[in-house]
Parts: C-alpha cells; structure tokens; sequence
C-alpha cells in the first residue's frame, strides 16, 4: 500500500485540465488526479491557468485553445507555453515524492535532475520514431503503458507496467437505448473513420450521429469525405461535453468505432460501456483487450462482418455492459493500479514490469 504522497502531474499545454468538449489525454489527467487525492495522496497539476480542476494547480501561462479563441496563433506559441511550465516546475522545485509526465517530451531532462522517480504516460502511438529517439535518449524515464498494445512499442528496460484508462463510476449511468440510432465520437479524420461508420448504417438502413471536431491536422478530410454524406439519417453534432455524452451514448443502440490506426486506448469505447451501450469496433490497437466479444460490444475486421454481427450486438444486455465496465473502467481502479507502480519503484522494484488493468 502506497503511504500518502505528493505527486506531480505534468500536463500537456494545449488544453485545460480537464477540457470543456474534446480532449482525452486531459481529462484523464484529471481522473487520475482526483482519484488519487480520494485515496489520500497530493496531487499538483501543471497546466494551463485556465484550467478548471479542483486541485492545486502550478500554471504560468495559458492553455493554447485558450489562445486560439482569440485568433491566429504563432507556430512557436506551444513551445513558448512549454518554456513558461518549465518555469513553474523549476519555481516548484524537486518537492514531489513522484512526478508523472504526460505532455511532450519537453520536461524530460529537466526531471532528470530530480530525485523524485519520473513515470511517463503516452496518450499517442509509441512506434514512431520521435518516441524511440526519446526511449534512446531517456532508458531510465518508466513509462506507463495505456495497453498491452501500446506496450509491446516501449522498450522492455523502460516499461513500467500497464494501466489501463478509467473513468468516474457516476459520471455516465446506464442509458435505455431506445434512440434507434448508431452513434460514433471521434476526430472527422482518417484515422477515426469516420467514413466507414456512415457506409455501415446505410448498409444497415440505420440513422447515425457523429459527435466529434474537425482534425487540425487534416483539416479538409472533414468538408472532401464527411460533409458530402451528411443528410436527414446521418447527422454531424459536433463536439460534445461529458453532460451531453449522457444521452448521446445512453440512447444510442451501439457506438462505432471504425479505427484503421493502432489506438493505443480509446476512452470513448468504456464511456459507451458505462452508458450499457456496446461496441461494435475494428480490431486494432487496444481494441481486443477494451472490448470482451460478445459480452459488452464485438471485435471485427471487416464492414461486412460488422454488418453480419449486427443484430448480435444489439442483443446483448446493456445492464451486463454496465456491470463490466465497473468492474474494469473506473478511475478509482486506475488510481489503484497507477499507485502500485508508484510503490514498486519507491520500495526498489524499479524495472519489476507490472500488467495491471
């Protein structure tokens, strides 16, 4: 059991923690956080001023969506921000018994001069090349991998342990389903595809929602391949708040998640299992360890297999989802398992990889 200690968490500077609509990375951030000062411990975030979270908050600057409001930003704004959190933990000093990243790879070497143990989570991919130029350059930095999936990318020296994401167990409850229509959360970008979601309810003669922003960085996928499909069955409702989750997912009859990229997470599968609502997603990434087939959604490969489960999935008991998700998806759980790592390497343990999650 982890006695009570004070924990840094270092946020990315582009949203506040927790964010106002879309932003997974940040409002696990401040799941993580809430859950541990519930179990006794300090939490300190760093991030943007205008964040909103009921802890202690260092912040020397504003969020970049903060400024975007007010126009056109410079290209180097993110790394200014970046140099101004630098700051505040420089301000703040090594007084954290743990400290835990979660942004860019900007406070890297910075912790390299603390005593306290540095633990990183990825919020991304970790196969591409900016992340094994930085697991070369830090092999002591422990990272916490979000899935097996995304583990299998992090060098074996580095790894930490497996947590998987959780959320708080009465933020969504179990919804009724009877809105008759698919639902899909996701960037309007290849990666989520989105487009693979409205050939499957036209296929299916199903109406579908789409909640979600436009990418920033593929701006134009939305208006070339979303836009033209728009009509009175398939509708796009932009981005939407956790309230707004609610009754998006509780009176959906599934939620999509068509991926054709290895998500390393994929918040939106457990908020769905936490509304009852199952999945039907492709199996990529974390996909396989997130949903169980046949009990709170089902794995595919192909649009046609989705089309030919279909009615298998819209069967399955929505109370069951629940019951599942609260047995594997809470923060409270996360919390837990993030805390035993945390004692593994306090107690000397400190390249002993735990699969927790």
């Amino acid at each position: 059991m982890l006695a009570s200690c004070r924990i840094a968490h270092v946020a990315p500077v582009i949203l506040p923690v927790p964010p106002i609509s879309y932003g997974g990375t940040e409002r696990v951030i401040a799941d993580l956080a809430q859950a541990q000062a519930a179990l006794g411990h300090e939490p300190v975030i760093f991030a943007g001023s205008d964040s909103s979270i009921d802890l202690p908050l260092r912040s020397g600057f504003r969020s970049l969506s903060d400024h975007r409001g007010e126009g056109t930003v410079p290209p180097g704004l993110a790394a200014e921000l970046e140099a101004a959190q630098l700051a505040e933990m420089l301000r703040a000093g090594d007084s954290f018994d743990i400290v835990h990243l979660h942004g860019s790879a900007h406070a890297s070497a910075l912790c390299q001069t603390w005593a306290a143990p540095v633990f990183r989570t990825i919020h991304w991919r970790a196969d591409e090349e900016d992340h094994r130029q930085h697991f070369r350059q830090f092999p002591k930095e422990r990272v916490v991998a979000i899935s097996h999936a995304q583990a299998e990318d992090v060098p074996p020296s580095s790894l930490a342990g497996v947590v998987h994401h959780g959320i708080p167990v009465d933020r969504l409850r179990e919804g009724r389903g009877a809105g008759g229509y698919l639902a899909f959360i996701g960037r309007m970008t290849d990666q989520k595809r989105p487009d693979r979601a409205i050939e499957l309810a036209n296929r299916a003669g199903l109406p579908l929602q789409l909640a979600g922003p436009v990418d920033p960085g593929n701006p134009d996928y939305f208006d070339r391949v979303v836009a033209p499909a728009l009509s009175s069955s398939i509708r796009h409702v932009g981005s939407i708040d956790d309230r707004a989750k609610q009754s998006f997912l509780g009176e959906a009859s599934a939620l999509l998640f068509p991926i054709d990229w290895p998500e390393p997470f994929g918040l939106v599968m457990i908020e769905a299992m936490a509304c009852g609502t199952p999945v039907i997603a492709w199996a990529k990434g974390s996909v396989p360890e997130i949903v169980e087939d046949g009990v709170t959604g089902i794995v595919v490969q192909s649009l046609d297999e989705a089309l030919a489960r279909l009615p298998e999935v819209l069967a399955l008991d929505r109370g069951r989802i629940r019951q599942r998700f609260e047995a594997r998806f809470t923060a409270t759980r996360m919390a837990q398992d993030m805390c035993a790592l945390y004692s593994a390497v306090l107690q000397g343990s400190e390249f002993s990889t735990l699969a927790l999650g």
